[in-house]
């Protein structure tokens, strides 16, 4: 592959020259310099075999300007790259064109060899329409779409832990969900997106069950406490996640990938960690560091709405079985619910229980409508728990019983952040609105 490649990249560059040599550093070009590059590029498209597998989009800090691109081979692709252009009908095979370089890495887990490769594209304007494709050598992938945050309202898919015994009903609840809401801007999976974080057939089943959507439209990513589990079933770091997903920075040596924040419109959009017990016998201090990290992540926006999204609960609940168990605040609510009341959080999304309970508003561990409003996201695997959970005093709205999968959309507008939970039907099972 590498010989085919620069053998072919020869040729390319004999053809364009040094204007050709510029773009492959990811500069630009208008006017007559870029007209050679418009011919070669027309040349590209017509071969759509590159190993390209589970193309997909990852959420940045800056959603309006820029954007990752990640995707895996079976093999070393070297000098692969992203090229992009502005989607404008007729006019897309004029276009000027874009590039930027792809990074890879190599690891292996679970026994098998996986090419990762990630690209960054920068200085995109605001509320554009655009195409890109992966291309290495003669080989490309076919172009696909993206669209950049306006700064206004948008629509986005929350999806609950996905892990599952067979990812069919996963499948069928993600692809249902965004046929329903083709205008959703960006799409989160709240944790648990597989049932064993080693297992490398579950990460491609995962992948396969959001094809359509995750190349279209951005991903932001949640760790789970089952990425962090080996096929022994006992705990790991998580290997497999943090190489699958390139999400912001968040400035940390020690826990890059593992927390982050981004915007989009007026939302800004928390996502913190909540596997310190899985985590702190290989690498300590996450929880600290989450600490420190927060309250210096929230000053810094300027975002109208905060809206915290993580893996485990903030109650604690009953269990039928277990008298010893006492309603109440899990140590995880326990750790940042007075944090949130202070930096003034007005929304907390929360998953891992595999069962739909909006709270309302919470403060000072009472129902108060000056606090957070808080939503258990439900399911949307086919591991359940019915009937383990008893009803906790803080509910305001449970899914019907037995549970079911479940999805859940976030309307915002300029004045307003709506949640609606549906089922896998399209049946809405929950409406809730707050403005300011």
């Amino acid at each position: 592959m590498k010989d085919h490649y620069f053998l072919s990249r020869r040729k390319f560059l004999a053809l364009l020259g040094g204007a050709a040599a510029s773009l492959a550093a990811g500069c630009t070009f208008s006017g007559k310099a870029a007209e050679p590059i418009r011919k070669a590029a027309r040349v590209l498209t017509g071969d759509t075999s590159l190993d390209a597998r589970f193309l997909r989009q990852i959420v940045t800090a800056d959603s309006h300007a820029s954007r990752t691109i990640m995707w895996q081979s079976d093999a070393a692709q070297e000098a692969a790259e992203v090229v992009w252009r502005v989607a404008d009908g007729e006019k897309e095979k004029d276009a000027e064109l874009f590039s930027a370089p792809a990074k890879s890495e190599h690891y292996t887990d679970d026994g098998q060899d996986v090419y990762l490769h990630g690209a960054r594209l920068e200085n995109l304007s605001p509320g554009a329409s655009y195409e890109y494709r992966v291309i290495c050598g003669d080989e490309g992938t076919d172009w696909t779409p993206l669209r950049t945050d306006d700064g206004g309202a948008f629509k986005a898919l929350i999806f609950p832990d996905s892990q599952s015994s067979d990812y069919t009903d996963w499948k069928q609840l993600a692809q249902d969900a965004f046929r329903r809401n083709p205008d959703a801007a960006f799409f989160t999976n709240l944790g648990d997106l597989v049932d064993n974080g080693e297992e490398h057939s579950q990460w491609d089943a995962w992948f396969d069950a959001v094809e359509g959507m995750a190349e279209r439209i951005p991903f932001a990513p949640v760790m789970g406490n089952h990425e962090t589990y080996d096929k022994k079933w006992e705990v790991r770091l998580p290997l497999a996640y943090l190489a699958e997903f390139q999400p912001p920075e968040n400035g940390s040596r020690d826990f890059a990938r593992y927390y982050y924040s981004f915007d989009f419109g007026d939302v800004h959009f928390i996502v913190l960690n909540t596997q310190w017990d899985e985590t702190e016998e290989f690498r300590p201090g996450l929880l600290e560091e989450q600490f420190t990290w927060l309250p210096k992540d929230a000053a810094a926006s300027n975002k109208k709405w905060n809206v915290v999204m993580q893996h485990k609960d903030v109650l604690q609940y009953r269990i039928g079985k277990r008298p010893e168990r006492k309603e109440g605040f899990s140590k995880f609510g326990e750790a940042f619910m007075p944090l949130f009341d202070e930096l003034g959080i007005d929304v907390v999304l929360t998953a891992h229980l595999h069962t739909y309970r909006n709270r309302g508003h919470i403060k000072k561990f009472r129902r108060d409508a000056s606090g957070p409003l808080y939503i258990l996201t439900g399911v949307a695997g086919n591991v359940r728990y019915p009937g383990l959970w008893i009803d906790h005093a803080l509910d305001e709205k449970i899914a019907p019983q037995p549970e079911t999968d479940n999805y859940l959309t976030l309307e915002a507008s300029q004045d307003a952040l709506r949640f609606r939970c549906f089922l896998p039907d399209g049946t809405e099972i929950d409406d809730v609105t707050i403005r300011k």
